[in-house]
């Protein structure tokens, strides 16, 4: 085969270190767009980013030039630095050390798209960690409650 084609969606999500609710408007759609800017510069196209106060979510079309690592460390330190310029609340903003990034079957974009939407009401009635479990659940990814969170 001479050519090499590849059509990977993927569904990421991370929070911030201790899941700190340090990411509110106006930073938030600030960031977001940030991050969108990231993954299209490497080529990863952003479809979707959205999120709440203490993590985020990304919807993006991972590149065939660059690994996932890859893609996960130019996002976080330098949306890490980035956010540090916003002011004295954002000095002691990290990201936490992991990530979750899930496959996407290109007929379900739309409603990872939807779900990535409505953070901000979906997380009146569950936390980060109940929505991250459930992933974990939904994807059979075996795991160890010791090692997610920090």
């Amino acid at each position: 085969m001479g050519q090499s084609l590849v059509k990977n969606y993927l569904h990421i999500t991370f929070s911030t270190k201790h899941r700190q609710p340090l990411i509110h408007p106006p930073v938030e759609s600030e960031l977001q767009s940030y991050l969108g800017g990231i993954c299209n510069n490497l080529g990863c196209q952003a479809i979707k980013i959205g999120g709440y106060n203490n993590h985020i979510h990304i919807l993006c079309m991972l590149s065939k030039k660059i690994t996932l690592i890859k893609l996960m460390e130019q996002l976080k330190s330098h949306s890490s630095k980035w956010i540090k310029t916003k002011g004295t609340a954002y000095q002691n903003f990290f990201w936490q050390d992991g990530y979750g990034a899930f496959s996407v079957n290109p007929s379900e974009i739309d409603s990872v798209i939807d779900y990535i939407s409505t953070q901000h009401e979906h997380h009146k009635v569950r936390t980060f960690q109940e929505e991250y479990r459930a992933f974990l659940k939904k994807y059979k990814v075996d795991y160890d409650e010791r090692y997610v969170w920090d």
